[in-house]
């Protein structure tokens, strides 16, 4: 089979001489471990919260041209060499190099993920699990389902795989397109026909992006986020074509196109954060193409600026490491927060560095390197492929156990409610029996709800609206994502006074919160509770909430809110709807409705109970009473809440 690989060029006798004596080769390259060494510290300082830093994302985009060169580049000098492409023994190099890290890692979140994850978030991260183990996790994360419990769910653990699996699939598909240009068409071909492809990737990102949207769609597909590995594509079949022509020498100074690269990632590291249209219109395409030009150049000159900058000490050895630094960041970020270590700023960034890098070097250093190098397991045929599916199996045996949800809840025994004597007992048109208690409010007041014992002397409904307060206009920024309000939620007024009619209550218990102390758009501007606006409608919504529920003459009892830390800016701050102040003015809120009304409404502290020191906290009293930094757990709810709360719905209504 004729060599295909230099057809860029028409060969004379005197260029297949030269061919000859720059025979394409891949050795090691200390300058492209340097570029691998920067990508993965600017990811782990943009994740660690370094606020200097806002786009510390491009190092993962640097990584997908650095693979696609590198992948590229090995292809065409293997068919060069041999005449073929062999297909097994490439991917065999490659899950050899990926398999036993990543296996590892996973295997990992999974035997921490009862001690780091919310009981409701369980399921999600084994699904995330297999999603992962199957490299299909880009579209996992595109899409873990629309729920409340989905949207409102802390990143997963293993949110960071989505860039690997977009590569696995590369690592899938490139070769076969390599192999089969190479066999039945030309390189000059498969060149125009990567260019064509990356600008169509490119194109499908700016398409698909919608302003003002969460943009997952244009940010984690395959083939939106594809033209960052194919522009590294393109970048080895120009290089490898330039090997031949005659008198190519790279200048050894710094050069025009190489300064503009570099400004144009010096921009986009301190100048751009991971959102808006310029990222997707062009921004991304462009950082591609600047990484290609700094590869570029430290290729044809290794003994250049460039590349001595980027071979600098501790570059390289960093270099080595970084897939096993990429793959512990993420899950050592997420558990060493500050509310487990108590640290925040630098000391919590150089911490998690600090975890990550012994992890890493561990995992290279013990299985990645022996696993490679086949000292592990031992040489054979059979052998090792067997080995790989029983590590891929259990683990993914593993992410199906674990992470099973409880099969059955300890239901503690019967509260007795002595309902004394009262007018709401014997009011008319009430059917007559037991005390009747409905719960109003959002996802904290069903968490309560369904935590309850079974009373005794006493009925106890569930009208709780997953994701909905009482504050309707939208949307609302919750963690920094922007969301509108759920389709119901404009209406709970009407949902609420459907359960008032369908119960009769004697008691009507609300517990709200989250909802109202998020940022919310309010008459074409973002607000917040404190603004006088802003109060001031949400005194009008508490006041039309007070009518609705009193409509049948049932007591209103307004829980306060305790306070909550549902999830960690990347520095281990806390996002502006947990901070206590804004708690304190709902608190306030909530006492001045009561007062307005004090026959029909009445407070509990809440808040109080469940943050008896005045500040947030996730056990009382030796028992676990929050699973998530918002909801309530059901043994919080049965030991510590019910035996305070109940007596006291029940003295209400008499």
């Amino acid at each position: 089979m004729p060599d295909r690989v230099a057809s860029l060029d028409t060969p004379t006798p005197v260029r297949v001489r030269k061919q000859r004596a720059e025979r394409l080769t891949l050795t090691h390259r200390p300058a492209l471990d340097g570029v691998r060494a920067i990508a993965v510290l600017v990811v782990l300082l943009f994740h660690g919260g370094v606020s200097w830093l806002p786009g510390g994302w491009i190092g993962v985009d640097a990584f997908f041209v650095l693979s696609g060169y590198l992948i590229t580049t090995l292809l065409l000098a293997e068919h060069e060499r041999t005449g073929r492409i062999r297909l097994g023994a490439f991917w065999a190099r490659r899950a050899r190099r990926l398999l036993p890290a990543l296996l590892t890692v996973v295997a990992a979140v999974l035997a921490g993920a009862r001690w780091l994850v919310p009981p409701e978030e369980l399921g999600a991260l084994g699904t995330d699990a297999l999603a992962t183990l199957g490299y299909v996790a880009n579209w996992r994360m595109l899409d873990r389902g629309d729920g409340y419990a989905a949207l409102t769910a802390a990143p997963s653990l293993l949110q960071h795989t989505w860039s690997l699996a977009l590569e696995e699939q590369f690592y899938l598909l490139w070769p076969l397109l390599v192999a089969g240009a190479l066999a039945w068409w030309s390189a000059r071909g498969l060149l125009g026909g990567t260019l064509v492809a990356a600008a169509g990737s490119a194109a499908a990102m700016a398409l698909l992006y919608v302003p003002d949207v969460e943009p997952a769609r244009a940010y984690y597909g395959s083939d939106t986020r594809a033209f960052g590995l194919l522009v590294g594509c393109a970048l080895a079949l120009l290089l490898s074509a330039r090997r031949y022509r005659p008198g190519h020498a790279a200048p050894r100074r710094w050069s025009v196109p190489v300064g503009l690269a570099v400004a144009t990632l010096g921009v986009a590291l301190f100048a751009l954060d991971d959102a808006g249209p310029v990222l997707y219109r062009g921004g991304l395409l462009g950082v591609a193409v600047a990484v290609a030009v700094v590869i570029s150049r430290a290729e044809r000159e290794p003994d250049g600026r460039t590349a001595r900058v980027l071979s600098a000490s501790p570059l390289p050895r960093l270099g080595r490491v970084s897939y096993e630094l990429y793959l512990w960041h993420w899950p050592v970020f997420a558990c060493l927060d500050a509310e487990r270590t108590g640290l925040t700023g630098l000391l919590l960034l150089v911490t998690r560095c600090a975890v990550t890098l012994v992890l890493a070097e561990l995992t290279y250093h013990l299985i990645s390197r022996p696993v490679r190098s086949g000292r592990w397991p031992r040489p054979g045929r059979v052998l090792p492929p067997l080995t790989a599916l029983a590590a891929v199996a259990g683990v993914a045996v593993a992410a199906v156990v674990v992470t099973a949800p409880p099969t059955h809840r300890t239901q503690a025994p019967g509260t007795t409610i002595a309902a004394a004597p009262s007018t709401l007992l014997t009011r008319p048109g009430r059917p007559a029996g037991p005390l009747r208690i409905t719960v109003f409010g959002d996802s904290v007041a069903n968490s309560l709800a369904i935590g309850l014992p079974t009373l005794s002397g006493a009925t106890l409904t569930n009208r709780s609206l997953i994701g909905c307060g009482i504050a309707r206009s939208g949307p609302v920024r919750n963690a920094s994502k922007i969301q509108d309000p759920y389709e119901r939620c404009p209406r709970w007024d009407a949902y609420w006074a459907q359960g008032v009619r369908a119960d009769h209550p004697d008691v009507a218990l609300v517990v709200l919160a989250r909802w109202e102390v998020l940022d919310r758009k309010l008459d074409g501007r973002w607000q917040h509770i404190g603004e006088p606006e802003y109060d001031a409608y949400l005194h009008t919504e508490l006041t039309r909430m007070i009518g609705v529920l009193t409509t049948d003459g049932a007591r209103v009892v307004l829980a306060t809110a305790p306070y909550n830390r549902r999830y960690e800016r990347r520095d281990g701050s806390i996002y502006p709807e947990d901070e206590p102040a804004r708690m304190d003015a709902w608190n306030r809120m909530l006492d001045d409705t009561a007062r307005t009304d004090p026959a029909r409404v009445r407070v509990v502290d809440l808040g109080a109970r469940l943050c008896p020191e005045g500040r947030y906290t996730t056990e009382v009293g030796g028992v676990p009473v929050r699973t998530d930094g918002l909801h309530l757990s059901e043994r919080g709810v049965r030991e510590v809440v019910a035996p305070w709360l109940l007596p006291q719905l029940a003295s209400a209504a008499t």
